[in-house]
């Protein structure tokens, strides 16, 4: 694994308890060990309502459960309201990847996030979501902050976990834990729409549960 520098990281304004929002392990595991490097005080929230069908769901929740256990990390599993999700998508069920129906998505788990911040003695809170290259990191930074603001005192930490390496040490860690690799990126309608462009190209579909990184280099 490929030597990278990790500067020392602190919250903003003098935080010093974070809560995480965490979609999967791929995308968490840099950003997990990067605030346990630093000494930062964090709990996983793992709130992903989108993810569907539940088989998908339950892959990426056991597993992200079984990498914050590795480290110690407290984990907490919030519910899995599917129908208030697909509420809340009522009528963008046809809008595009990174369009409204992915910003109503970041809010929705951002404000669950913020209210159990709020409600738990949590000060910051922050998600993985941001170092995937598949997401825009304006879209969801706006969501973050949004769902922050109506709780005095509390921040949402912007910060940006694809530079200096994180992209790279994202993959990397994700060979070394052999995680499950997602195709998409969790909702109905993306898993539709992904299928759609396969299909189109003439690739098999997604099949659930059997690609994992670091499969290719045994090949």
């Amino acid at each position: 694994m490929s030597e990278l520098i990790r500067e020392k990281l602190s919250l903003p304004n003098g935080h010093d308890k974070l809560l995480l929002h965490s979609c999967c392990a791929p995308c968490s595991g840099e950003v997990m060990e990067a605030i346990q490097a630093s000494g930062i005080e964090y709990t996983i929230f793992f709130y992903n309502p989108n993810i569907h069908p539940q088989k998908e769901y339950t892959l990426r929740k056991e597993e992200n459960m079984r990498f914050a256990e590795q480290h110690g990390i407290p984990f907490i599993d919030a519910d899995y309201d599917t129908d208030n999700w697909f509420e809340r998508a009522r009528g963008m069920e046809n809008e595009p990847e990174r369009g409204i129906r992915c910003t109503m998505c970041f809010d929705m788990r951002f404000e669950r996030t913020a209210l159990y911040a709020f409600e738990h003695g949590f000060s910051a809170i922050s998600s993985s979501l941001g170092i995937s290259r598949w997401k825009d990191m304006k879209q969801i930074n706006g969501c973050g902050e949004r769902a922050a603001a109506p709780y005095p005192g509390m921040v949402y930490w912007d910060y940006n976990w694809r530079k200096k390496g994180g992209s790279a040490r994202m993959i990397e860690i994700s060979k070394r834990e052999r995680f499950y690799q997602q195709e998409y990126c969790g909702c109905v309608y993306s898993l539709r729409d992904s299928n759609l462009h396969r299909k189109a190209q003439g690739r098999d579909l997604i099949k659930l549960g059997v690609k994992y990184y670091g499969d290719e280099d045994d090949e």
